[in-house]
């Protein structure tokens, strides 16, 4: 049974807000927790004023977000579950580094520094904003067509588009463009110590037919970890049949999981999972 006392800090991906937890945050304080989730700077109004007006969305940069978020955590009482999705997935890896939460999960996380996987399905799934340079310190959106090849590939095209409606906004893609390059530079906003002992544990949840994050980039990003000789524990769960959207048909069943991993005692079943990587 997992402990009523934990809160919860839930943090978006791109083209995304915090609505995108509705259901999660509805589930996880049903069962006793306190669930947070900020939006990042700038981003606290509706997607309905976002696409209105995005202009706060383009200045936005990693090193900015991840800020904002460290001092909410700070601010708490006790060190909190932290979970990202997609970019919210580098965004806790990052925090983690820095030595906070109790516990991190990153669902369909993106990748850190370190990373060198680039698929097909996710270059053309961050193409409307990658290919052009100039798109640097923009808000950049997707159209319902491209929104359904990135993020609810699973779901009839009918279905998509009402997600499309109700959560999607622009993007920011200095956000985008920093995470993608990261690779090129020696010190970016999104390196971490693969080797850090003294970090909670942290899970990499994957789908299946994910086509931003396809799980072999979650399964190489996790497995870094152990490859760099991490002895704190990191662990890796994909399941079927789900595209990148944190919402999609059978959302429960992750966000279930994602929960119990999170509260499990350390070195139980439930906290390593059968496929521990630590």
């Amino acid at each position: 049974m997992s402990d009523p006392t934990k809160t919860i800090v839930l943090i978006h991906g791109l083209w995304m807000t915090p609505r995108s937890w509705e259901r999660w945050i509805e589930r996880y304080e049903s069962r006793g927790h306190k669930v947070l989730a900020p939006s990042w700077p700038g981003m606290e109004v509706e997607v309905e004023a976002l696409n209105r007006d995005p202009g706060p969305i383009g200045d936005l940069h990693i090193e900015e977000i991840v800020d904002h978020y460290e001092k909410i955590v700070l601010g708490l009482d006790s060190p909190p579950i932290i979970m990202g999705h997609s970019f919210g997935g580098t965004f806790t890896q990052l925090l983690v580094d820095r030595g906070l939460g109790a516990a991190g999960v990153g669902v369909a996380s993106g990748a850190v520094k370190g990373v060198l996987d680039l698929p097909l399905s996710t270059v053309r799934a961050t193409s409307p904003v990658l290919r052009n340079p100039f798109n640097r310190g923009k808000a950049v959106p997707l159209d319902a067509k491209q929104f359904h090849y990135g993020f609810t590939n699973t779901m009839e095209r009918e279905e998509s588009d009402k997600v499309y409606e109700r959560y999607h906004v622009p993007a920011a893609s200095t956000v985008l463009f920093e995470g993608a390059f990261g690779n090129l530079h020696r010190h970016p906003p999104t390196e971490v110590d693969f080797a850090k002992n003294d970090r909670a544990p942290l899970l990499f949840i994957a789908f299946e037919n994910d086509h931003i994050v396809p799980p072999k980039v979650a399964k190489h990003n996790a497995e870094k970890y152990a490859d760099a000789g991490c002895e704190a524990i990191t662990a890796y769960r994909e399941f079927p049949g789900r595209p990148h959207f944190p919402g999609a048909p059978g959302w429960e069943e992750v966000a279930d999981y994602a929960l119990d991993w999170a509260v499990a005692p350390r070195g139980t079943d439930a906290a390593t999972s059968d496929k521990a990587l630590a």
